[in-house]
């Protein structure tokens, strides 16, 4: 299929690396645009910690690793952070594909190159967690192996559910 056709950039064409500073108004449109249908479900400390602020964003690029799907032309298509918490665990947050690349295989993608970078830097098990709102983006990553741990936390007055997977190469 020609998504160009579609007014969607083709996976072929979308480069997945490591995000710079050049990059944070993107990845806050990005963020923006992927979450803006929760915004109403969420609570709203629990929405601007989730689409950031510039602040934020610079916060987070300090204490994680941040990866970017980016067309040929430089627009950010989608996020994923990552940073290693010792004890050979590593944990997700922050994933994010803007609504018209959906489907088209960036989220599996983004999530491969952080599971790599975390295996890389000695990680053997990755947490994540999910909002109830959020039952599309915790099948996609109960598809992907990541499973329930039992362990709920508070969320800016919300639930958080943790998941967590094994990975071995």
């Amino acid at each position: 299929m020609d998504h160009s056709k579609l007014g969607k950039p083709s996976p072929d064409s979308t480069v997945i690396r490591a995000a710079t500073l050049d990059d944070c108004s993107g990845i806050l449109e990005c963020l923006a645009l992927a979450f803006a249908p929760y915004r109403d479900v969420y609570t709203p400390e629990a929405f601007l910690d989730t689409v950031l602020t510039p602040h934020s964003l610079r916060q987070r690029m300090a204490q994680m690793t941040i990866f970017v799907a980016t067309d040929a032309s430089g627009q950010v298509l989608g996020t994923i952070a990552c940073k290693v918490i010792g004890d050979g665990r590593g944990h997700l947050r922050g994933m994010a594909v803007r609504p018209e690349c959906q489907g088209l295989g960036l989220s599996t993608r983004l999530l491969q190159k952080a599971l790599d970078e975390l295996h890389q830097r000695g990680c053997n098990t990755i947490t994540l967690n999910t909002t109830e709102p959020l039952q599309r983006a915790a099948r996609f990553y109960e598809k992907n192996g990541f499973r329930r741990t039992g362990k709920i936390g508070s969320f800016f007055g919300m639930p958080l559910i943790e998941h967590s997977k094994s990975i071995c190469y």
